[in-house]
Order: structure tokens, then sequence, then C-alpha cells
């Protein structure tokens, strides 16, 4: 198993012999407005995609949590050839399919490819009405023979579904979001560093990857900041904080 960060959510895994792009964005930088209703007027992307990323290539399938821009971009809807397939939460496959893929799979529950389960997790993008007008995301549970479990929370805080989960699975890695995303008004919408911690402390057999930082302008949680409270915490040997680009092997 092998997890590269490319930037913000964006994810190359290599699990059980089959490529995996997740929540690809693929724009510039600063061709995109910056996020309404936030503290900053900075254009996203923050910054570039990495050198790395021009190595890899086309993947064997494509992983959509959901439909926000920072997860699913014009830029890779040109990018991607149209027959990989594409799975995604129900709900979202019309507006995939409409961006012209052909093999678009929502996942209600379990989907497959080959000898990898992929289980489809829920969680809370945000509290109160600003949760319910994020609209629904999800995250996935990966499991194969031979291979680590491996849960992406997707664009969640903490909270009831995600500890569910963890207990459910015992994933060996657990990759969470987490930025501290906000507006100006209401609370984070996906984990903050109490988040990234909580985590952690209630599932002492997983190890953390901890992604989606320093890259839209309403992301407010750097990687030092992160870094510094988790070392605090005493929980730097089991938190990890790739750079863009950077590979974790498990």
């Amino acid at each position: 198993m092998k997890i590269t960060l490319i930037r913000n959510a964006t994810l190359w895994l290599e699990y059980g012999g089959v490529k995996f792009l997740i929540d690809p964005m693929l724009s510039e930088p600063g061709v995109n407005p910056p996020i309404p209703n936030t503290a900053n007027d900075r254009r996203n992307p923050l910054v570039p995609l990495p050198p790395q990323w021009e190595t890899l290539g086309q993947p064997d399938v494509v992983i959509v949590t959901h439909l926000h821009p920072d997860h699913w971009d014009p830029a890779a809807v040109q990018w991607l050839d149209k027959q990989i397939p594409v799975f995604c939460q129900p709900g979202n496959e019309e507006q995939i399919a409409a961006d012209g893929f052909t093999q678009v799979n929502p996942i209600w529950m379990v989907g497959s490819m080959g000898e990898i389960e992929i289980i489809r997790t829920t969680g809370h993008h945000g509290t109160g009405e600003i949760g319910e007008q994020m609209g629904p995301v999800s995250g996935f549970v990966f499991q194969a023979p031979d291979e680590p479990v491996v849960y992406l929370a997707g664009d969640t805080i903490w909270c009831s579904e995600v500890a569910k989960t963890l207990d459910e699975y015992r994933p060996d890695w657990t990759i969470v979001n987490a930025g501290g995303a906000r507006f100006t008004v209401g609370d984070p919408i996906i984990m903050t560093a109490q988040d990234v911690t909580t985590v952690a402390q209630h599932a002492p057999y997983t190890q953390v990857v901890a992604i989606h930082m320093e890259a839209i302008n309403h992301c407010l949680l750097t990687r030092s900041e992160l870094a510094e409270h988790i070392n605090r915490e005493g929980l730097g040997k089991r938190v990890h904080i790739p750079a863009d680009g950077a590979t974790i092997s498990g």
C-alpha cells in the first residue's frame, strides 16, 4: 500500500495492485476565486501541483467523495480518460456521467474492484445549518487480502459516524481532511487539530494521515500548527502530515 498526497484532498493510492486517484483537483494555481464568505480573498488553489504528479499517468480507478470543486474540478474532468471507472456516493453519479464519464458506479454500501472491497461511510461536513448546506459527504474503507485496512474519512469533522467506523473496521491507516476549513460564521467544516487528536486517541491501533491543508483559502490550519499540537499531545509517531508529493508506505 502506498499513499501519495498530490495536493489538498487529492491522493494517489496504490492498493491491491490498483492505482486509485481520489478527489482530483487538478487546476493550476489561482485560476479559481476564493471560497465565498471566508476570512481572506486568496485565489484557489493556493499552491501548484507537485512535480511528482507529472510522472503518474492515468489511474485505474477514480474515487470521488463528493462534488465540491476542491475535490472534483473542471481540470480533472478534462484530463481524465472518460473510460476510467469512477466510484462515487449516491446522488453524484448523474453529474459525473454528464461530465462525460461512461463507467460511473455509485456505492450505496459496498463496492468492489477485483479483490478489493470498498465500503462507503458517512460523516458531517460541519454542524448545524452550515453542515446541512454543505450537503452529504462520504468516506470509504478499503479492504483486500494481504493489504492493510485503509479508512478515508473524507470531508467530515469528528462525529459519531467517524467513531463508529473506526470501532467497526479498526483500520490500520486512517486518512483525515484536517485543514480546519471554515467560513466567517459557524464552526469548522472539516477536522481541526483537536479533531485529529481525538481520532488518534480514540483509535490507538491506527496510523493517521492528515491532509487537506494549505491549498484552499478557507483552510486555516497549517501543517506546522497541526504538528505542534500533535507533538504536544505525544502523538507525533502516529500522526503523519505529508507534504504535497510525499509518499507513505504501509
